[in-house]
C-alpha cells in the first residue's frame, strides 16, 4: 500500500507502561480451606486416625513390665517391643534412615507426594486443627466473616475456645513425644505436681508450641517455604509419575452453564469454573494451572471436582491422578499404570527390597550378648607365682535380653593360657557389667612365643542359651 501524494505522516506516541511496585515483604493472605467429602478425604482421615493412635498409644502399651517403646537415653538403652538395643547398635538406625530415603524415592517416583498428602505430621496435624476450627468457628464463609468483623464477646469466646483446644492438643503432643524418652507413667505422676526435670519441661513446651504454631498458624507456609522436599521433589518426578492433574483437553474452555447446556453449541468444556478446587486447597493454589511445587497431593481438589461432576452429570475425573504423558497422549488409566513399572521405579524397588531383606536378616541374627574388651593400661604385664606372666583385662558384658543371664568366659591363643580368676559371670536383665579378668601364661609358653604382643581371643558363651556365644580378640604382652 502506497502513501497518497501530499499526505503527511502521523506519529502516534506510545505511552510507556508504569512500573509496578512489588513488595518483597507483602503480607501473606490467610487461606480458608473449605471442607470436602469424598473417597480421598476418607482415606486421609484413616491415615490421621492410624498415625495418631500409634503415636499417642504406643508409649502407654505395657510390654515385659515396661512401656513397649522407650528410648532411655540416660541408661543408654532402647526398647522396641522385645528388642533391647545398645548404642553399639547404631547401625540399625542408619539402616532405618536408608530404608526411609529409598521408600521416599520409590513412592515419589510412582505416585508423587503421597507422604505429604497422607502421612506427614504437618499435614495430619493441620487436618486435625482445621477440623477443630470448623467445629468452633464454622465453615469457610463463617470463618472469613468472623475474621473480617469487629471484635465482640462472641468472637472473643470462639477464638479463645479454639486456641485453648489447639494449645491443649499441642502440649499433649509434646508430653507424648517426651514420653518416648522418659517413662510416660513416671511423667504422668509428675504432671500432677509439675515435677518435671528441666529437659522434660523444655521439650514438652518446645514440641507442644511447635505443633501449635505449625498446625495452627504457619500451616501451608511450612510446606511451601520451610520443607526442603518441595524444592527437590522435581528430581524424583518424571513424565510417567502419577500426580494430581487437571485434564485441560476435557475441561477447557471453562465457563458457567446450566445442567442441560449443549456444550458443543456453547463451545465449553466440562469445567464450570466454580473454583471449588481452589477453595478446598490447603495451600491455596489452582490445580488447573498445572503441576506446581506447592501442591502437597492432598487430593482435596479431586473430591471437590468429582462432586461437581456428579451434580452436572458429567463423567468423574476432570481432576484426577494421571501422568503428564498420559494426558498429552490421551492414555487410559490402564495404559498409564503399565508405565509405573519403568526402569527407574524397578531400580528403586529392587534396592528397597534388598536393603529391607538385609535389615530384617541382620536384626534376626543379632547377638543378644555384646562384649567389649579393654586392656588394663596401668599394668601391661607382670610376673606372678611360679614364673607365670599375667595380663589384666576389663570385659564389658552387655545383656540384650530381659532375663538374667550367666556367661562362661574362656581364653585361647597362646599355649597354656588360662583365666586366673572368675570364669562365670551373671548379668542382670538389659544391663551391662564390667568384669576384671586376669590371663596367665606358663613361663615355657611365654618363652616359646617370645617377647612382644601376641593375639588372643576371649570366648564368652551363655550358660542358659547355647546359641549365644561371642568371640572378641585382644593381645597378650610378653615382657622382654
Amino acid at each position: 500500500m502506497t502513501k497518497p501524494v501530499g499526505a503527511t505522516a502521523r506519529v502516534i506516541p506510545i505511552k510507556a507502561a508504569e512500573p509496578a511496585l512489588v513488595s518483597l515483604y507483602e503480607k501473606q493472605k490467610k487461606i480458608y480451606p473449605r471442607s470436602v467429602h469424598g473417597w480421598f478425604a476418607r482415606w486421609r482421615w484413616v491415615m490421621v486416625w492410624l498415625t495418631q493412635i500409634v503415636f499417642y498409644g504406643l508409649p502407654w502399651l505395657p510390654w515385659n513390665g515396661r512401656q513397649a517403646v522407650l528410648f532411655d537415653l540416660s541408661a543408654r538403652r532402647f526398647y522396641i517391643f522385645d528388642l533391647v538395643l545398645y548404642p553399639q547398635d547404631f547401625i540399625y538406625l542408619t539402616g532405618i534412615l536408608i530404608l526411609s530415603a529409598y521408600a521416599l524415592f520409590f513412592f515419589t517416583a510412582v505416585g508423587g507426594r503421597l507422604w505429604c498428602g497422607y502421612a506427614c505430621p504437618q499435614t495430619v496435624y493441620t487436618e486435625i486443627f482445621l477440623w477443630i476450627e470448623r467445629r468452633i468457628e464454622g465453615e469457610r464463609g463463617a470463618r472469613m466473616k468472623l475474621d473480617a468483623g469487629p471484635w465482640s464477646w462472641q468472637k472473643f469466646g470462639r477464638k479463645t475456645a479454639k486456641h485453648a483446644v489447639w494449645l491443649t492438643i499441642g502440649l499433649w503432643t509434646g508430653f507424648t513425644f517426651v514420653g518416648y524418652f522418659t517413662p510416660i507413667q513416671t511423667m504422668w505422676q509428675q504432671a500432677f505436681t509439675l515435677g518435671f526435670g528441666p529437659w522434660e519441661w523444655f521439650w514438652v513446651n518446645f514440641y507442644g508450641l511447635a505443633t501449635y504454631g505449625n498446625a495452627g498458624f504457619l500451616r501451608e507456609q511450612v510446606c511451601k517455604y520451610m520443607c526442603p522436599y518441595a524444592r527437590f521433589q522435581s528430581a524424583m518426578f518424571d513424565r510417567d509419575t502419577m500426580i494430581v492433574s487437571y485434564d485441560a483437553a476435557r475441561g477447557d474452555p471453562r465457563g458457567t452453564r446450566g445442567r442441560n447446556t449443549d456444550l458443543a453449541a456453547a463451545n465449553l468444556g466440562h469445567c464450570i469454573d466454580c473454583e471449588l478446587c481452589v477453595q478446598v486447597c490447603p495451600v491455596g493454589i489452582d490445580i488447573r494451572n498445572g503441576l506446581q511445587y506447592e501442591c502437597i497431593a492432598c487430593t482435596a481438589c479431586i473430591d471437590a471436582c468429582d462432586g461437581v461432576m456428579d451434580k452436572m452429570k458429567y463423567p468423574r475425573g476432570l481432576i484426577r491422578y494421571a501422568t503428564q504423558n498420559g494426558l498429552d497422549r490421551k492414555w487410559s488409566s490402564q495404559q498409564m499404570m503399565r508405565r509405573v513399572f519403568r526402569p527407574r521405579v524397578l531400580i528403586y524397588g529392587s534396592v528397597l527390597i534388598a536393603i529391607s531383606a538385609a535389615f530384617v536378616v541382620s536384626l534376626s541374627l543379632r547377638h543378644t550378648l555384646k562384649v567389649d574388651v579393654v586392656r588394663d593400661r596401668t599394668t601391661l604385664a607382670r610376673l606372678v607365682d611360679n614364673g607365670r606372666i599375667e595380663n589384666l583385662y576389663r570385659l564389658q558384658l552387655m545383656n540384650a535380653t530381659e532375663q538374667t543371664q550367666r556367661y562362661r568366659v574362656s581364653v585361647e591363643g597362646i599355649a597354656g593360657a588360662a583365666l586366673a580368676n572368675t570364669t562365670e559371670v551373671e548379668v542382670a536383665p538389659a544391663q551391662a557389667r564390667w568384669v576384671t579378668v586376669a590371663v596367665q601364661v606358663p613361663p615355657e609358653s611365654a618363652q616359646a612365643a617370645g617377647a612382644g604382643a601376641h593375639p588372643i581371643r576371649f570366648h564368652i558363651a551363655s550358660l542358659t542359651d547355647a546359641r549365644t556365644a561371642v568371640s572378641e580378640k585382644s593381645t597378650f604382652v610378653v615382657p622382654r
